[in-house]
């Protein structure tokens, strides 16, 4: 008797939910898994086993591996038909300091048994490094500045790897400075309760944005609707200077302005990791993700999205 009549048989494939195995489970996933929960099936890898409850109780199936143990990811193989990658590279690189060993142990762990039909992965707009505050799209060619942003452009090349040589529709979001009341550190509240510095005009720099709950819908929309081995800019229309960003929140909040300071003394004054985001200006062009994913931001701009923490 076929599977479809048996009640204890199995479904054929196109009678089963999708899956989707979300990789790097954290708050924009959960996001996703909240907008995707009852019309997929979701599953998650973690390397923490402290999290397998939590994860249940969100409707989300864990399996315990860890992207710096490939022999743990095999149990990933053919366990999903689309795969979202947020997990960022190591912190360090080691004698390979521009790898991502993370991507391309996923990569070719997914390669074992049937691939996925579509791949997402969350890497950065730091891999433009510093365009001097210009417009850039996706064709503007990547110059990373930053141990960092190398291991991003190397993960790129990994998951267009797996595009090319198993016929996985990869597709890339290249994603800004992510903000949210909701989110831990996502607004510019406890830097304006410590009194953080930030720059003179003549000195500051374009930074760019995008909600937490956006960049879950641009991920859901890319898992369905990216174009093969296609990059898109995740970010809103934005187009503020990090201090006047700053300013922006600290008006809304009812709170004293931060002092503006030459670039000379901010490098005297703010930590080096803070440091490494005001050597880079660029405004991200967003046109893909409305024309191509048709996403409509909810928070097109950060004045609404900050007006809600206000």
């Amino acid at each position: 008797m076929p599977s479809i009549n048996s009640p204890s048989g199995a479904l054929p494939a196109r009678f089963r939910r999708e899956r989707l195995l979300i990789v790097g489970c954290g708050d924009v996933g959960q996001r996703v898994a909240r907008n995707l929960r009852g019309r997929m099936q979701l599953v998650a890898l973690t390397s923490s086993a402290e999290r397998v409850q939590a994860l249940r109780a969100a409707g989300i199936r864990p399996l315990v591996g860890n992207l710096d143990d490939p022999a743990t990811l095999r149990r990933l193989a053919g366990v999903a038909s689309r795969v979202l990658h947020l997990a960022p590279p190591a912190r360090d690189g080691g004698a390979a300091w521009w790898r991502d060993q993370r991507t391309t142990a996923l990569a070719r762990a997914l390669r074992l048994r049937s691939t996925p039909l579509a791949f997402v992965y969350g890497s950065t707009s730091g891999v433009y490094g510093d365009c001097g505050g210009a417009r850039v799209s996706e064709t503007r060619t990547v110059r990373p500045d930053t141990p960092r942003a190398h291991r991003r452009v190397d993960a790129e090349r990994a998951v267009r790897w797996l595009g090319r040589s198993a016929g996985v529709r990869a597709s890339i979001l290249r994603i800004p400075g992510i903000y949210a009341p909701d989110r831990e550190g996502g607004t510019p509240r406890q830097r304006l309760q410590r009194g953080t510095p930030v720059l003179r005009r003549e000195d500051d720099v374009f930074t760019s944005h995008i909600h937490a709950d956006d960049l879950a819908r641009a991920c859901v929309a890319a898992l369905f609707r990216g174009r093969p081995q296609r990059i898109v800019h995740a970010a809103d229309d934005t187009e503020l200077r990090m201090g006047d960003y700053i300013d922006l929140a600290a008006d809304m909040y009812g709170m004293p302005r931060p002092p503006r300071v030459a670039r000379d003394e901010a490098e005297r004054q703010l930590p080096l990791q803070l440091l490494s985001f005001l050597g880079e200006s660029r405004r991200l062009d967003n046109t893909r993700l409305k024309r191509e994913l048709r996403v409509r931001l909810a928070h097109p701009t950060v004045h609404t999205g900050l007006r809600e923490a206000a």
